[in-house]
C-alpha cells in the first residue's frame, strides 16, 4: 500500500516544455517527474514502512480500512494536535511528525517540510491507528507545536502550572472545559477575572482536598464574588499538594457562573484555611 504523497508546487519551465515539482526550492529539491521524486525519498519511505510494520498490531486497521480513513490525512496536516521535529531518525533528513486525535482513532503523518515556508510538501508515510502505544512511538524529537498548550494559554495566569505547559494542569483544565455549561463565562474571557485569584487563595470560602485516580492530591480553593458585575460569580483555584510538607503548587484557576461545575470541585475532605500552606508556583 503506497503511503507517500507529493504536496509540492507545480512549476512550468521557462520555455514551457516541462512541468517541475517543487518540494523545497531553497534546498534544491526540484524534480522533473513523480518517479524521480519518489526515487529520491524511497530509502526513507522504506525505513519508515519497516518501522511501522514491526510495531503494527494485528487488531489495528487493515490496508483496506486505512484507505477509507485516508480522508483524515489533510485535516491532520491542516490542524494537528501535535507536531514533532525529528532530526535523529535519519542522519541527512529532518522530518516532522503530525499527530491528531479523532473520536475513535489517532492519525499520524510523517512529512518533509519545505524550508521556504515550513509547509509539508511531501508525505513519507501516514496512517490511522487505534493503538496509543504506536502513537507514542512517533512522539520523538522536539515538540514544536501542541494544540492543548496553545489553547490553555488563554486562561494561564502568571505563576500557575498551566502557563508552564504542565501536563497535569493542562489535562485537568481541558477536562473542566468539556463539562462546563455553554452559557458559562467564555474561556477567552478568563483573563478578565484573573485579579480574583489571589484573594480566592488567601481568603477562600471553602477548601476541598481529594486524591484522584492517579494518586495526585488536588486541593480546590472556592470563593464566591457577590459584588461583581457578573451575577453569581464564583472563582476556583486548583492546586496540587506535595505528599511531604503539605505545600501546594497552583495548577490553574477559573471563574464560573455554573453551580454544577463548581460543585464538581466540592469533593473529598472539606478543609479549614489554616491547614493549607501555599506556594505560588512550581
Amino acid at each position: 500500500m503506497a503511503k507517500s504523497k507529493s504536496r509540492g508546487k507545480k512549476r512550468t519551465t521557462q520555455n514551457r516544455d516541462q512541468e517541475l515539482i517543487v518540494i523545497d526550492e531553497q534546498a534544491g529539491l526540484i524534480f522533473e517527474s513523480e518517479k524521480e521524486l519518489s526515487a529520491y525519498f524511497q530509502s526513507y519511505i522504506d525505513t519508515l514502512e519497516v518501522e511501522y510494520q514491526e510495531q503494527r498490531s494485528e487488531d489495528d486497521y487493515s490496508d483496506e480500512e486505512q484507505l477509507v480513513l485516508e480522508e483524515f490525512l489533510e485535516p491532520t496536516l491542516d490542524e494537528p494536535d501535535e507536531v514533532w521535529r525529528d532530526d535523529s531518525t535519519f542522519r541527512d533528513l529532518v522530518t516532522h511528525l503530525f499527530i491528531r486525535e479523532f473520536a475513535e482513532f489517532s492519525y499520524v503523518v510523517v512529512a518533509y517540510l519545505s524550508s521556504d515556508d515550513d509547509e509539508p510538501t511531501f508525505v513519507l508515510t501516514h496512517f490511522p491507528t487505534k493503538s496509543p502505544d504506536l502513537v507514542e512511538s512517533y512522539r520523538r524529537g522536539e515538540l514544536i507545536y501542541d494544540q492543548k498548550y496553545e489553547r490553555v494559554q488563554t486562561a494561564a495566569v502568571d505563576g500557575d502550572a498551566l502557563s508552564e505547559g504542565d501536563p497535569l494542569a493542562m489535562g485537568l483544565y481541558i477536562s473542566m472545559l468539556k463539562v462546563r455549561s455553554e452559557k458559562d463565562i467564555h474561556e477567552n474571557d478568563f483573563q478578565k477575572f484573573a485579579d480574583q485569584r489571589e484573594e480566592t487563595i488567601e481568603s477562600p470560602d471553602e477548601i476541598w482536598r481529594k486524591t484522584d485516580m492517579d494518586g495526585n492530591i488536588l486541593v480546590s480553593f472556592i470563593r464566591e464574588v457577590p459584588d461583581h458585575l457578573v451575577k453569581e460569580l464564583t472563582y476556583v483555584a486548583v492546586a496540587q499538594e506535595e505528599s511531604e510538607g503539605g505545600v501546594h503548587s497552583l495548577l490553574f484557576s477559573f471563574p464560573s457562573t455554573d453551580r454544577t461545575l463548581v460543585d464538581r470541585y466540592r469533593q473529598g475532605e472539606n478543609l479549614q484555611a489554616e491547614e493549607v500552606v501555599q506556594e505560588n508556583s512550581h
